[in-house]
């Protein structure tokens, strides 16, 4: 098969997982791996194409966004919401930063932690789509700052493939009563400057391993992810509102099982 259609199929795939609570690393790789791709570039390729999935919530809530950049010397609400959102990156990036090097050498080339995280992660959703505590935030653009360091914290956790960024967020989210909607929404928001942060950190990283061909592929995957997931976040927030995580739980569930066993047939 050939790369370009490597690239399609992991921009596809990108994209339809980035912004849902079911790790889009984690399904990368897993891809990845039953492609039979090699490491190395693959994984810098996995990566960097995220940003292009993340540039579909820019485009789709471009006009908030800016109105909230241009108030920001003026309105109180535009500079709590930045802040915390700012709040909540820093969790995630410390981590990252000093974790990168174990991320990408160790934990990426573990397709069955991979599919074990994938599982316990469907399980705390299945638990908590059932016992929600009452939330008594609505509102994403103005969380409490304390609440949103949590957030961060939990989404740290996702440098594990396999624990969901996103999944991560929305759970620390509702547990400290946000309203799933709101959690989903302020997990995209802090999903830009947390992957804007990992594609300039890998591609400062790589950029010297990198030839041609190479960013041709990478390119390639950028516009199809972000494609797929302006689409997918187009509907994913009506889609929570009336079936909650609960799909997504099933979902990561039969990926990790299925993972699990083809991982034992193949012997990978």
């Amino acid at each position: 098969m050939a790369d370009w259609i490597h690239a399609i199929i992991l921009g596809v795939v990108e994209g339809l997982t980035e912004f849902i609570p079911v790790s889009s690393t984690g399904h990368l790789l897993l891809t990845k791996t039953l492609l039979g791709l090699p490491d190395g570039f693959w994984d810098t390729f996995i990566v960097l194409i995220q940003l292009g999935a993340i540039l579909g919530v820019v485009a789709l809530y471009f006009q908030r966004l800016w109105t909230i950049l241009i108030t920001l010397p003026t309105r109180a609400q535009s500079r709590r919401f930045a802040l915390s959102v700012l709040l909540a990156f820093i969790p995630g990036a410390v981590a990252g930063l000093l974790l990168h090097d174990v991320i990408k050498q160790v934990l990426f080339e573990s397709p069955a932690l991979i599919c074990w995280s994938l599982i316990l992660g469907g399980l705390v959703l299945l638990a908590l789509d059932r016992w929600t505590p009452e939330p008594r935030e609505f509102d994403a653009m103005s969380l409490p700052w304390t609440t949103a360091i949590v957030i961060g914290a939990f989404q740290a956790l996702a440098l594990i493939p396999g624990v969901s960024r996103s999944g991560g967020t929305i759970v620390g989210a509702m547990l400290f009563r946000v309203e799933k909607r709101a959690a989903a929404e302020f997990s995209f928001f802090l999903a830009i400057p947390t992957m804007v942060g990992a594609f300039a950190l890998d591609l400062i990283k790589t950029q010297n391993t990198l030839d041609t061909d190479h960013m041709g592929l990478i390119a390639l995957g950028f516009v199809v992810s972000f494609i797929v997931g302006f689409a997918v976040v187009r509907t994913l927030l009506d889609l929570v509102s009336r079936r909650g995580f609960a799909p997504f739980a099933w979902w990561r569930i039969a990926v990790g099982v299925a993972g699990l066993v083809a991982l034992r047939v193949l012997a990978i």
